[in-house]
Parts: C-alpha cells; sequence; structure tokens
C-alpha cells in the first residue's frame, strides 16, 4: 500500500476548565520520529504519546504541537519567603550606611533572587487529564494517516505510470536487440570486403560477430529488469511500510539499465537507456515521499 509521508491532522478536545488543541505535521524522513512542543509537564507521557501515534505513522518525522488553554492539570503559584525577606531588609538597611550604598537599591536587586520569590507547580487531577490528551492525539494521528493515504494513492498512480513506460522501453528493447547483432555482421562484412579488394572471410566474420553477439547481449539485465518491475508492483499492494523495498528496487533497476547502456554499441538503443533513466529518476524522486 502506497502511503505517502506528508500530512496533517489537528484535533481540540475541551473540559470545563481548560482545552486541549493538538497540531501534527509530518515530512519526509529515513525513519520514524516524534518531534513534540507542549507544556513541560507533559515530558512524562511523551513514550505514551509516541505509542498512540505509532499506530498511524510508521515512517517520517512527525512534528507533534500540544498547547493547553485554561486551567492544565497543574497549578501554578507564587511562593514568597517573607521570613527571609525581613532578615535581608534588615541586613541591606544596616549595611547601607555602614558601607555606602544606597539600601533600597540593593534590596530591589536582592528580591530577584528565586531564594526569596519563586513560583510553585502542584499537580491537579492529572489522571483525568491524560486520557484526553491521548485522545487528541489518536483523532489527530488519525487524520494524519487518511491524508497520507489520499496522497499515497495519487502517488501510486503516478508510480505505475512509469514503471509500465519503463515495462514498455524493455519490450521493446527485446525486439530491437537481435538487430543490432544483424546490422554489426553486415557493417563488418562490408568492411572486410573493401578491405580485401572484394573478397569475404567467412569464418572470420562468423568468429568477429559471435564476440561481438557476446559482449552486446542485454538479454540477462532486460530479464532482471523485468523481474524488478513485477516485484516492484506486488511490493505497492502490501499493507505494510514499502518506501525503503522500492527504494532498492529503484537502484537495481537502475544497475541494470546501466549495463545496457555500456553494452549497447547502438545509438538506437542508447536513446532507450536515456529514456529508461529519466523515467527511474521520477521513480526515485516519488519513492522518498513513501512510507
Amino acid at each position: 500500500m502506497v502511503i505517502s509521508m506528508t500530512g496533517f491532522g489537528h484535533s481540540k478536545k475541551e473540559a470545563e476548565t481548560f482545552s486541549i488543541n493538538v497540531e501534527i505535521k509530518t515530512v519526509n524522513h529515513r525513519f520514524c520520529e516524534f518531534s513534540f512542543r507542549m507544556p513541560r509537564y507533559l515530558v512524562r507521557m511523551e513514550e505514551k504519546m509516541k505509542k498512540t501515534l505509532g499506530r498511524h505513522i510508521k515512517r517520517g518525522r512527525a512534528e507533534v504541537h500540544i498547547s493547553i488553554d485554561g486551567d492544565g492539570p497543574h497549578t501554578k503559584k507564587l511562593k514568597v519567603d517573607w521570613n527571609l525577606i525581613d532578615d535581608f531588609y534588615r541586613f541591606v538597611s544596616e549595611a547601607g550606611p555602614k558601607y555606602g550604598f544606597h539600601s533600597d537599591d540593593a534590596f530591589k536587586q536582592i528580591l530577584t533572587r528565586e531564594d526569596f520569590i519563586h513560583i510553585e507547580e502542584y499537580e491537579n487531577g492529572f489522571d483525568k487529564f491524560e486520557p484526553l490528551i491521548l485522545e487528541a492525539l489518536d483523532e489527530a494521528g488519525a487524520m494524519v494517516k487518511e491524508m497520507r493515504l489520499a496522497e499515497g494513492a495519487e502517488l501510486k498512480k503516478d508510480l505505475i505510470g512509469n514503471l509500465l513506460e519503463i515495462k514498455e522501453i524493455g519490450f521493446e528493447l527485446t525486439g530491437y536487440a537481435p538487430s543490432v547483432v544483424e546490422h554489426y555482421r553486415a557493417r563488418l562484412a562490408k568492411r572486410m570486403t573493401d578491405f580485401l579488394g572484394g573478397e569475404l572471410d567467412e569464418s572470420r566474420l562468423l568468429a568477429e560477430s559471435a564476440i561481438f553477439a557476446d559482449k552486446s547481449d542485454i538479454n540477462e539485465e532486460l530479464a532482471r529488469l523485468k523481474s524488478h518491475i513485477r516485484q516492484f508492483l506486488t511490493i505497492i499492494e502490501k499493507a505494510e511500510p514499502i518506501g525503503r523495498k522500492l527504494d532498492f528496487l529503484v537502484q537495481e533497476m537502475n544497475r541494470e539499465v546501466n549495463t545496457i547502456g555500456s553494452k549497447a554499441n547502438d545509438a538506437g538503443i542508447s536513446e532507450k537507456v536515456v529514456d529508461m533513466k529519466s523515467l527511474l529518476e521520477k521513480l526515485k524522486e516519488q519513492i522518498q515521499n513513501i512510507e
């Protein structure tokens, strides 16, 4: 099954005192990677979040943004140590006149220290909050998968179209290849006749033609190319991540086409090789976005 690695999904969940907003954007990546932007207190849930999203996303980089509006599972309170502040105030009040600095300025600077004033967070109903987060992630992940499937269906059409063109060119080469040897034999016979003044050494002609036929034989490469095409068409129907397998097959097809090009001592075959390499490059680019 062809699934694109590009997608977007979102979900919003509302409770009495807060709402949860989740947005997911996925892009190409060699592996499966999740990147979270969320309140710090949600870090404890990260593994559960990855497991939830993993049901929908098997490969690609997912950028997940989670925001909480209203009262979340943590309550923030200002913590002030008044006793410590009183002690320092008495200290700067006495030290200022003694050491020649302004007591008020020194006191204001001291108040910026966390020893005196800081914010504390208290957990408030996290057990009820967590399922709602995971539910929102699951919905957004399902939306991402739906979009990736829709784009994958379009990719599949393009892949098959390009693949069938390569198959057609391979079929043409299968029928055309034998004539290359015949053309070589005719050209060689003419050169030998011209060189020998009208005489033709049949045994030498047969030997040279046989050597050329062996060196320029592309039937084995064409057979392997057809086999790779059959495998490709089979794999794109499988319900599993297939991007890496298809990428490997395209590399193998490219290897066969390169070999055909190196063996071909014929302008017609060389032209067909250029066409196949162009189509394989399109396949390679499309496969980079397949899960």
